[in-house]
Order: structure tokens, then sequence, then C-alpha cells
């Protein structure tokens, strides 16, 4: 307990799956959390969760894509808490699927807005401010799709997640002199949302299921735990790496 004690993180997409699971897991640990996602009366209860816990958190509500959203976020954590020492940049989109045919060029350009600009946009604020500081940790959510597996149809995903292992390690060789350190995870099937949208029969999900060594699909929870890692102390020499919790669906043939 309190490995992210005196710290103050943000987490966007938080107001469900992977980002739900880990401001709540920040809070239990120490962190003050801004949170932040599209929906607000999600994200209220989250800070009711939290603030039920023992915790602290505070939520503000808009898009990622808005340059404007990420400077507010960092700016509500510099004026109630002093500071930015973590930030989780977790929301994403499945984006426009199906064959890439077919794909439509605003589809494609939402899912990098989302997915990737969105992602650097806040880390342009959030590392400004973390080097004012001593430094700090990005945490980008990417994906094993695209990375080391493939599916038909979903190009615009594939593309735009894969473009934020490029991203993190960019930023992690120009930003490490002023100890700012850059990570992303990579997971495999994680029970959310986006995974049902995406896998809507018995039939699809059992096929996923059987694609990773442990044979079952993630609960958000045990993302947030190699999230929390990345945060902490723990991993105070580790920058720029894409870290596979993946169950093992990138090494599975059988």
């Amino acid at each position: 307990m309190n490995r992210l004690a005196n710290k103050v993180a943000i987490v966007t997409g938080a107001s469900s799956g992977i980002g739900r699971a880990t401001a709540k897991l920040f809070a239990a640990e120490g962190a003050k959390v801004i949170v932040g996602a599209r929906r607000q009366a999600e994200l209220d209860s989250l800070v009711a969760e939290i603030t039920a816990a023992g915790g602290e958190a505070i939520a503000l509500a808009g898009d990622v894509r808005s340059e404007a959203f990420q400077q507010a976020l960092v700016a509500t954590a510099v004026d109630r808490f002093g500071r930015l020492d973590i930030a989780f940049n977790n929301a994403g989109t499945l984006g426009e699927a199906g064959p890439s045919t077919g794909v439509s060029e605003a589809g494609f350009s939402e899912a990098l807005a989302i997915n990737l600009t969105a992602s650097f946009l806040g880390a342009k604020h959030q590392i400004a401010e973390m080097a004012k500081h001593g430094g700090g940790s990005v945490i980008f959510t990417s994906t094993f799709v695209g990375y080391s597996f493939a599916f038909p149809g979903v190009a615009a995903y594939a593309a735009s997640k894969s473009g934020l292992i490029g991203l993190t390690q960019a930023l992690a060789a120009e930003f490490g002199p002023q100890n700012v350190r850059v990570n992303a995870i990579l997971p495999g099937a994680v029970d959310t949302d986006m995974y049902r949208d995406m896998n809507d029969t018995a039939d699809k999900q059992a096929f996923i299921t059987g694609l990773h060594a442990l044979k079952r699909v993630a609960v958000p929870e045990e993302l947030a735990r190699s999230v929390l890692y990345l945060a902490s102390d723990d991993a105070s020499f580790v920058t720029g790496t894409a870290s596979l919790i993946d169950g093992g669906v990138s090494i599975t043939r059988s």
C-alpha cells in the first residue's frame, strides 16, 4: 500500500474499463487522482467510489482530442495539488472497423485523433509540467494488435495504437535526461465494454479466449496492477518499453 503516496496522477478514459480500475488503484495506493473522460455521470460515480474508500479524486469531463482539455487536466492537477507526477493516457477507441478498402478517411482519421494524437497532446503538456518537479511517469495504452498479432478489419485501430509505441520511444529518449519515464502497455483481450462490442457473441468470445496461453481474457484490475508498477518508483529504471500484458496471446499458436 501507499506506493504512490504524495503523488498526483491524471487518468484519461477513466469512466470505465482499464482506466476506471487504474484510477481506483492509484487512489488506493495514495495518489491524488484527476480523472478525465467524456461522461460526467460515470466520472462522478468514480469519484464517489474513491472518496468513500478514503481516497482523493477530482473529475473533469471533456474530449481528449481537445488540446485545451488536455491543458485543463494538467492545470487542475497543479491548481489543486501543486504538481503532476503520473499520467496514464488510456482513452481510446476501436474506430471504424470492417474491410479496409471500405474504411472512410474520416473514420481512419478519427481513430488516429483519439488513439494517437490525443495521447501526444496529453503528453506534451504533462511532460512539460513533470520536468519542473524532477520528473515523472507517462504511460500509454497501446495493444498487441498490430504489434505481435493481427486481425482483419481493424486497420485504423492497429495503426493508431502501433503509433503509440513509436511515440513512447521518441519521448523516452527526449525526456530521459529530465527524469521523465515514458512507457506503453500492450494488453491482450480485457473484459471491457470495447471487448464486448468487438466480440458480441459466445463464439467470438470463445475464439478470442482460445488465442491466449492462459485460455482466458483479463479483467481490468489485472492491467491496472501493471500500470501501477510503471507509475511507481519500482519502475525507476524502466523507460521506452512496450510491455506486453497479454496472457500469452503473442506466443500462442495452439
